[in-house]
């Protein structure tokens, strides 16, 4: 086994959503995805906690990159325009393997509800990052926490229209995600 090969991270990922897209989640084994990585288990395990955490691999990263980029918002940015800046910094570090790997990702979440647990977990997460970014920035509490309800959502939504977009077209999420915030934005001015 090729164990000291960069990437091993990126294969393990790979490897583990080939897997769950043949032969499903529950059918598939740690010592499997290793194998298709070309990694041992230990490797793996020095990874990812369990199979389940595969999925969410860039949650940590996802989450610190919204939470950098709300800290580094202009002073006087608005909370959305805070979160704004978030989605901008997150959407510009996904490529062209996330895009790749999204609708089998989706595909084996919906699938499971053990996967669609650690999904919506996952989801907590990261408006949670948004919401201590934004008080850190001296944003009351209520606003904060619907400010990281809108980021999260814009973000979702900017994700799947992103990730669904035919490969040809240029759009980058980050642009995905800036359009699903303002009708975001329209849609809570909407409300009264």
């Amino acid at each position: 086994m090729a164990r000291w090969e960069p990437g091993a991270r990126e294969r393990l990922v790979i490897a583990a959503v080939d897997l769950f897209t043949e032969q499903g989640y529950d059918a598939t084994k740690v010592a499997e995805i290793a194998e298709r990585a070309g990694v041992t288990r230990s490797t793996f395990f020095r990874h990812f906690a369990d199979k389940r955490e595969v999925l969410v691999a860039g949650q940590e990263a996802l989450s610190g990159l919204l939470a950098e980029g709300i800290a580094a918002a202009p002073d006087g940015a608005s909370p959305v325009e805070a979160v704004s800046a978030g989605l901008e910094r997150a959407s510009n570090a996904m490529g062209p393997v996330n895009r790749e790997l999204a609708p089998r990702i989706q595909a084996a979440v919906a699938a499971s509800a053990e996967l669609q647990e650690r999904d919506a977990l996952k989801s907590v997460g990261l408006a949670a990052a948004m919401t201590t970014a934004l008080l850190d920035r001296g944003v009351p509490d209520p606003a904060a926490h619907l400010a990281a309800e809108l980021g999260l959502l814009a973000f979702k939504s900017g994700f799947a229209r992103w990730s669904a977009a035919n490969r040809d077209d240029p759009t980058e999420l980050a642009q995905h995600a800036q359009v699903a915030l303002e009708e975001l934005r329209a849609a809570a001015a909407a409300l009264g």
